[in-house]
């Protein structure tokens, strides 16, 4: 089977590229960047309707047999650990948690790949029930959404009554070992003024709070470059209740930059994801539920490793067209007073 290297690669320079792509290990682009984050995003579907990413019906329901298979998502984390250089994995959503197969599915991408990191993020709903027995199938640990512990403004903010259910999933997740537990809050015009109140309640529960800039992604193309929250804004927030003292990044690649909170042991992270980009340093790979590759949150650029699979693509098929679409990630977005919408909101790539 052949995989061309993509559309963006005019016929002159196509063979360079294919050496360039054939010498280099790994999952690189052209500029210079290897990635080795993974995230898969398992379903579309979701139990809540967050305004900044889900419009009020959420998005239409994805047939079955679109979504990539159990056996397809091990199969691809397979070949981006074995042929790729991919060094953890993170599944997403949608929310991740309506997929039944949840437990099953880590246990088959633990027992390939031993030491591999694996992440989960989730809204949390339904964790308290599965949290164990993620943990036991071999969960590395896990990141919860939650904007908000006031239960009005949660209600708003998620167009659901589920702030307890998120709560209960927190705890279930502390109690069955995955730590650090994650806490991963958007920073909102209506909850910033409650910013010190979330961090508070976080610190009391050695849960690790990052505030993240919300991003051009919402389903409803709503976010508006003039309004949003940046994240000097909620460090000045945070800064009148706390003695903040940057501390860097977990690694080069992270996004969140640490700041240690009145002397430590814990911390905040700020995602400045619009104000202050890191693209620079990005390591992230993307496959949305339905199997494309998206190297870049915002770009529409993707290439569909589904149809390599079901059309009897072997590994190295898989291998080539992956590294074609990441060669040709661009250097970085836009910025964000000139930045559009791209065709597919958060929900519908995968976090």
């Amino acid at each position: 089977m052949n995989v061309v290297v993509g559309p963006h690669t005019d016929t002159a320079s196509g063979e360079t590229v294919r050496s360039a792509l054939t010498a280099t290990p790994g999952l690189v682009d052209s500029h210079g960047r290897r990635a080795r984050d993974l995230r898969i995003s398992l379903t579309q579907a979701c139990t809540l309707r967050c305004h900044y990413c889900m419009p009020a019906e959420g998005l239409p329901l994805m047939p079955r047999e679109e979504l990539l298979s159990a056996d397809e998502v091990v199969r691809l984390v397979d070949v981006g650990v074995g042929e790729l250089g991919i060094e953890e994995i993170r599944l997403t959503g949608g929310e991740p948690l309506v997929r039944k197969d949840l437990e099953q599915l880590v246990a088959a991408i633990r027992e390939h790949h031993e030491h591999l990191p694996i992440a989960l993020t989730t809204n949390g709903i339904g964790l308290a029930r599965r949290a164990t027995a993620l943990a036991a199938a071999g969960l590395s640990r896990i990141n919860i959404s939650l904007d908000t512990v006031d239960p009005a403004q949660f209600a708003t903010i998620t167009r659901r009554d589920r702030l307890g259910d998120v709560i209960a999933g927190i705890d279930a997740a502390v109690a069955a070992g995955l730590q650090p537990v994650k806490i991963n809050a958007v920073a909102l015009r209506e909850t910033l003024s409650r910013a010190p109140e979330l961090l508070r309640w976080c610190l009391d529960r050695g849960l690790r709070l990052r505030f993240i800039e919300a991003m051009p992604l919402d389903a409803d193309a709503t976010w508006d470059a003039r309004t949003y929250v940046t994240a000097a804004e909620v460090l000045a927030v945070l800064g009148e209740y706390h003695d903040l003292t940057p501390v860097g990044r977990d690694d080069p690649g992270a996004p969140a930059e640490l700041w240690q909170v009145d002397g430590g042991p814990g911390t905040v992270g700020i995602i400045a994801s619009m104000s202050r980009s890191f693209c620079g340093t990005c390591d992230r790979t993307r496959i949305t539920a339905e199997g494309r590759v998206r190297p870049c949150l915002f770009s529409d650029d993707e290439i569909d490793l589904r149809a390599v699979l079901r059309s009897g693509g072997d590994d190295a098929d898989l291998a080539r067209a992956w590294r074609a679409v990441t060669w040709r990630k661009s250097a970085g977005h836009q910025p964000a007073a000139v930045l559009a919408h791209p065709r597919r909101s958060m929900g519908a790539i995968g976090g």
